[in-house]
């Protein structure tokens, strides 16, 4: 069982539970990611809610994509609230999203 609670991550196999993280908050131009584990044999994916999905969503979606694929994790779900943030913002809340996920799955 991990002890480790720091920051926002969130506890793993604790009587069935999966592990998961979060970064970012719901502020106007932020994103709020949730990353949170499939079951196992599952595919990852990425949904996307955003202010400004018209005209920039599939930025969007291809940022959180390649950062997923980057850091090598498998079987995870992202959920991400996005209110207009900058794609520096972005990449930063989901390196600190895949940190804590990664610390969560010890």
């Amino acid at each position: 069982m991990n002890t480790k609670r720091g920051h926002q991550a969130e506890g793993e196999t604790i009587m069935g539970q999966t592990a998961s993280s979060q970064a970012g908050t719901l502020e106007s131009n932020d994103i709020f990611i949730r990353m949170t584990q499939v079951p196992e044999g599952g595919e990852s994916s990425v949904n996307v809610e955003s202010i400004v999905m018209k005209q920039f969503g599939e930025d969007i979606i291809k940022t959180i994509t390649q950062c997923l694929e980057d850091s090598g994790l498998k079987g995870v779900n992202i959920r991400a609230n996005d209110r207009g943030a900058l794609r520096c913002t972005i990449l930063a809340r989901m390196e600190a999203a895949i940190t804590r996920y990664k610390e969560s799955i010890k």
